[in-house]
């Protein structure tokens, strides 16, 4: 999908939350907004990186037994749509690729292994370039700093 524009890609340059039930919050750790909603425990969070020259633009959406995270690499394209949950009875990670890219791009790798280190099915939209392991580990990396910080990780 490099190159095309999907009719997704502009899914995420909203700028504004018109229900009246958000409540906004400023987190100290990242210049990030979260949104939180007070029926059905819905947080959102949206926060933009510099890491090496590279700019990665995230957003993290809880639900109550789910995360929805998108992570953007110099651009607000909505990229490949994967979704990974963990299997029973052998605790392994399934993931599939739901719109675009295949199992083996790099949102995929991101999606099993933060469903490892969350124990929450994960819906992962990665617009990060193929074959850039570097940028691929530094977005990660970001991203997981804010789940910790969020408290949305399984404790070790």
């Amino acid at each position: 999908m490099a190159g095309k524009e999907s009719e997704y890609d502009g899914a995420l340059d909203s700028d504004s939350v018109s229900d009246q039930s958000f409540k906004l919050e400023d987190h100290s750790t990242h210049p990030s907004t979260t949104v939180n909603a007070a029926a059905g425990g819905l947080e959102i969070t949206c926060f933009s990186e510099l890491v090496d020259d590279a700019t990665f633009h995230f957003q993290i959406i809880r639900f109550p037994k789910q995360i929805y995270a998108w992570i953007g690499c110099n651009s607000t394209k909505f990229g490949d749509l994967y979704a990974a949950a963990s299997t029973q009875p052998s605790n392994t990670v399934g993931v599939t690729s739901i719109l675009g890219g295949s199992s083996d791009n790099t949102g995929s790798g991101i999606a099993r292994r933060l469903v490892l280190k969350t124990g929450l099915n994960i819906i992962l939209a990665c617009s990060i370039p193929k074959n850039s392991p570097m940028l691929e580990a530094n977005a990660e990396k970001k991203l997981m700093e804010k789940l910790i910080s969020l408290g949305y990780t399984q404790p070790r």
